[in-house]
């Protein structure tokens, strides 16, 4: 098939969650069919970045991403549309004329939209099957439903009948919509069209590839893999440093903390100041960095989905201390194959444990590897195939549909 598919982030380097997924997808899809990737690119993308996109992509292009600003003309006026100020406001114009001229002179058999912010693009492209991929809902659900300040609530009300409105308007353009667990998929059975089917196609881990990482773990190192740019990772780093932290020093007073990712532009100084923690910026290795711990914490409080560092760490065989939101998705057993604590004192209790029992880490690290074998990227790349191979063979083309009118 001829597939377009469409980016929110550029997938090269992989050094966040979406551009994991999305790079790991698109090796699988591409495998199998003729992919032309239209993506966003939040900064500017090196020769080097372009390459190695293009070894897995027949063509690619590059469109410079602003984002929401509040502010802005167009989101003031959004205040009055019943479309979400966001999707007014962020509207590229050169993203669509690109995806208008790859539709006109390719004509693509099947376009894919990953993540919400795509969805209006993929519009662009007539009488063709049209994908969701990961359509994420909870974080702003979430957001609506536990805000206990009546204008604040009343505001992220307002906010999340516009987007419940909108997707409903422009999926009954789709046949199909993926998301990432089973409580996203009940959350975006509720919002979307009845008639739009709605499958799980879960992240990953890159197994074989993790298997070839050989380093032996430095006792006494926790790590927390994620950019605290993201503000559900900074929200972790928040309560970890400020509540768990110095009750793991108090008994382990040897302990360090890794916490990788990009600071830049991260206000850290924020952030509870407590010895033994090290930021290491941005690891093009950070593989190695998770294998060299005695344990990943993942001690987070906000966002959905499900968290490919903990697979990840899993598939490195290393132990998981987290709490349920950090696990939740994930088909996997509190206290057997992860370690699970919702009270600091207990995720401390728990964290300290792995430091002392090497007997206990080899269990968690031995069940933990088990568990995670079902997240391959290579069985989900296939499961994702399988899907998108129905959609073109079962459902009635856009095309012959023209046709027929």
């Amino acid at each position: 098939m001829r597939i377009l598919f469409l980016s929110r982030w550029f997938p090269y380097p992989a050094d966040n969650g979406s551009k994991i997924r999305v790079f790991n997808l698109l090796k699988s899809l591409h495998a199998e069919h003729e992919i032309v990737l239209a993506s966003f690119a939040t900064e500017s993308v090196s020769a080097s970045s372009l390459a190695a996109m293009q070894t897995i992509c027949d063509e690619v292009h590059v469109i410079p991403y602003r984002g929401f600003r509040a502010d802005s003309r167009k989101a003031r006026l959004g205040l009055f549309s019943p479309t979400p100020r966001s999707v007014i406001d962020t509207f590229s114009q050169e993203m669509f004329d690109i995806v208008s001229a790859v539709a006109a002179t390719w004509q693509p058999e099947l376009v894919i939209a990953s993540q919400i912010d795509m969805a209006r693009y993929a519009l662009a492209v007539e009488n063709t099957h049209r994908v969701l991929e990961e359509l994420e809902l909870a974080v702003p659900y979430d957001a609506y439903r536990n805000e206990r300040h009546l204008l604040a609530r009343l505001r992220k009300g307002l906010t999340w009948w516009k987007l419940e409105r909108y997707l409903r308007r422009t999926l009954s353009a789709f046949d199909l919509c993926t998301v990432v667990s089973v409580g996203e998929r009940e959350l975006v059975s509720k919002v979307c069209p009845a008639t739009l089917p709605v499958h799980i196609v879960p992240n990953g881990a890159d197994l074989q590839r993790m298997d070839e990482v050989h380093v032996e773990p430095e006792p006494d190192t926790l790590i927390y893999s994620g950019a605290l740019s993201f503000y559900a990772n900074f929200d972790a780093m928040q309560y970890f440093l400020g509540e768990i932290f110095p009750l793991i020093l108090e008994q382990a007073p040897a302990t360090r903390l890794l916490i990788t990712g990009s600071i830049q532009d991260v206000a850290i100084d924020l952030l509870p100041q407590c010895q033994n923690v090290h930021f290491t910026g941005y690891l093009e290795d950070v593989w190695v960095a998770i294998k060299g711990s005695w344990a990943s914490v993942v001690p987070l409080r906000l966002g959905g989905g499900t968290r490919l560092k903990v697979v990840e760490s899993l598939a490195l065989g290393t132990p998981v201390v987290s709490t349920s939101k950090g696990v939740e998705g994930l088909n996997l057993r509190p206290d057997v194959d992860v370690a699970v604590a919702d009270d600091p004192v207990d995720f401390a209790g728990k964290t300290v444990a792995l430091l002392k029992s090497a007997h206990l880490r080899r269990q968690f690290s031995k069940q933990g590897y088990r568990a995670v074998k079902c997240y391959d990227w290579t069985l989900i790349g296939r499961e994702l195939n399988n899907l998108l191979t129905d959609v073109a063979t079962r459902h009635p083309s856009r095309v012959a549909q023209a046709e027929q009118a």
